[in-house]
């Protein structure tokens, strides 16, 4: 059976911590016994934080942002990382201070790439000292409120940060605000250094789970309710009805954030890669012959009901 690398992002806004809080992570994976790979993102033509961690095995993805200009770049990275260094146990990776974490979920459950790592959780971590700061449209622009929104939703477990910074009044003014933005089940923890507990930072929160088409289920409730995000593979598919697949895709829950994968459409041979969001599905050809794969991303996502729709909505129409 292929091996899945665990992996856990952190991501945050400028001068948050994180590099601090992956410092303590770094640390814990190895006193465990365990061997850590680190995935590091800058936007610049170097980075000034390799020193840190030069006795690592590190990937390094300079010139841009994860989540906008080299998701290709991360793939072929984790790919070669995987063959070259079988011993990994971890990844951690570090995101741009402005990178948005859903688009790093988007390149690590790319088809090609799901089946090689399994994501644990996004780690979010906030400057407490400055949020109420940033959240002010007389201090900051729309541009930072915006990414600071994407980061917090996007997390499953949000470590508040320099909290010895404010007082007590403003630390309840910024637990208010974030208690708004974040999903309802996703932990808060307040932290001074990024001193968190390992147990903490460690827990699984976030769920990849794989659906075969041809298999039943047998009973068996995959309901990850508690916890903010999941990733449904389904696969064992045959070729489907393209109006019959749009309809169904469009059918589903609120919850359903994002659909991608390969898929074959009846009376035409050609393999197509599909991308599904905000209620719009884009199709394009491709030349290598992949085998059907479907990806959904989102929260509360029911298996036996998507199994079901999938039966009677796609599968039957002729």
């Amino acid at each position: 059976m292929l091996k899945r690398i665990p992996v856990y992002i952190l991501t945050g806004f400028l001068g948050s911590g994180k590099t601090t809080l992956l410092k303590r992570m770094l640390n814990y994976v190895k006193t465990s016994g365990e061997k850590p790979a680190l995935m590091l993102n800058e936007l610049g033509s170097e980075n000034v934080e390799k020193e840190l961690f030069e006795d690592e095995a590190m990937i390094e993805l300079l010139n841009g942002c994860i989540c906008c200009t080299i998701q290709d770049d991360m793939r072929g990275e984790i790919d070669e990382l995987l063959k070259s260094r079988e011993d990994i146990d971890v990844l951690l990776i570090e995101g741009t201070g402005i990178a948005n974490p859903a688009e790093i979920i988007e390149a690590l459950t790319h088809p090609d790439v799901i089946d090689k790592v399994d994501i644990q959780s996004i780690i979010g971590v906030v400057d407490a000292s400055r949020y109420l700061e940033y959240q002010s449209i007389f201090q900051s622009s729309k541009e930072i409120r915006t990414m600071l929104k994407q980061q917090i939703t996007s997390s499953t477990l949000l470590v508040v940060n320099k909290t010895d910074l404010l007082d007590e009044k403003n630390r309840v003014k910024v637990a208010s605000k974030l208690e708004v933005l974040k999903m309802e089940n996703t932990p808060m923890v307040y932290a001074q250094y990024g001193d968190v507990k390992s147990e903490l930072l460690f827990e699984s929160r976030f769920f990849t789970n794989a659906l075969n088409m041809k298999d039943d289920l047998g009973g068996h409730h995959h309901h990850h309710h508690s916890h903010p995000f999941q990733a449904i593979k389904i696969d064992g598919i045959e070729e489907v009805d393209k109006g019959s697949f749009e309809k169904w895709l469009k059918k589903q829950s609120k919850w359903l954030l994002r659909a991608k994968g390969y898929i074959h459409f009846k009376g035409n041979p050609q393999p197509f890669s599909f991308q599904f969001a905000s209620n719009q599905l884009n199709i394009t050809t491709i030349e290598s012959d992949k085998a059907n794969c479907i990806i959904l991303i989102g929260a509360r996502l029911d298996h036996e009901q998507i199994k079901q729709s999938f039966d009677q909505e796609v599968r039957q129409i002729v």
